[in-house]
């Protein structure tokens, strides 16, 4: 069944890890996907893995903190794919481990730009493209630290403290329009960025693991597909009374 059928979906942060596995899942169920990123070759490779398969997919360089970047290339999106009915708002950056007290302007500023201003300028760029198709979909990627705390990353939880929000804000502001906003929760998933993280372990990239491992009851982190498949619920019209929802997917992480 193509749950996504005759959709068109963009996807930010769509050459790696979860927005990769998003954006082939979703070409799979039959929508067209633009796969937006700042890396481009990886970008063209989803593009072009897409296109074996037999599914319909253009990548765009787009930089979410720069709204000029936002704002052309979901203005040329709609003119090649004829509308955006889904979005998702993936792209993001940890930015810097340090207590709060140390973190500089500069820092702060940097993961605030990806992570909450990406959300806002494409969320405010495909909200008329939305309109004038009469609805969709817009799933934004946060993370069980926009619910609960840590003593680790002060920007990053805070920039996904602020998604979860503007999820909740957007959802009562659209709901008239049939425009349905959501946020996704992942816990710890076996991603590039995670495994970067695991290469610069001190105790080396199996210790990592498994301590990351032992944090979930389920007993294992999870991987990009685990989070695809809740993009896909959202994106899909069986989700059609879903909004302002927060749809955990961490393996039991915040069940303790």
């Amino acid at each position: 069944m193509k749950r996504v059928e005759g959709k068109v979906a963009v996807v930010t942060g769509g050459a790696l890890g979860i927005g990769r596995a998003a954006c082939l899942l979703l070409a799979r169920e039959g929508a067209r996907v633009a796969v937006t990123d700042i890396i481009d070759k990886e970008g063209g490779e989803v593009v072009e893995e897409i296109r074996r398969s037999g599914g319909l997919a253009q990548y765009w360089h787009v930089d979410t903190s720069n709204e000029d970047e936002v704002r052309d290339a979901f203005s040329n999106i709609a003119s090649e794919f004829g509308s955006i009915d889904i979005l998702v708002n993936n792209a993001g950056i940890a930015g810097v481990n340090k207590p709060t007290h140390e973190v500089y302007e500069e820092e702060w500023d940097k993961v605030m730009g990806v992570n909450v201003k990406g959300v806002f300028f494409c969320t405010k760029h495909a909200i008329p493209c939305m309109k004038k198709a009469g609805g969709g979909s817009i799933i934004n990627m946060s993370s069980i630290y926009g619910i609960i705390g840590a003593a680790d990353l002060p920007p990053y939880h805070a920039s996904k403290g602020a998604v979860r929000l503007m999820t909740k804000n957007d959802a009562l502001l659209y709901g008239k329009d049939n425009i349905r906003v959501n946020s996704i929760h992942p816990g710890f998933i076996w991603t590039p960025l995670v495994q970067e993280l695991a290469k610069d372990s001190p105790d080396g990239v199996g210790a990592f693991r498994d301590q990351l491992d032992s944090l979930h009851p389920i007993g294992h982190v999870g991987e990009p597909e685990d989070i695809a498949f809740g993009v896909l619920y959202l994106a899909s019209d069986e989700s059609r009374f879903v909004t302002g929802s927060e749809l955990v997917i961490d393996g039991g992480y915040t069940a303790q």
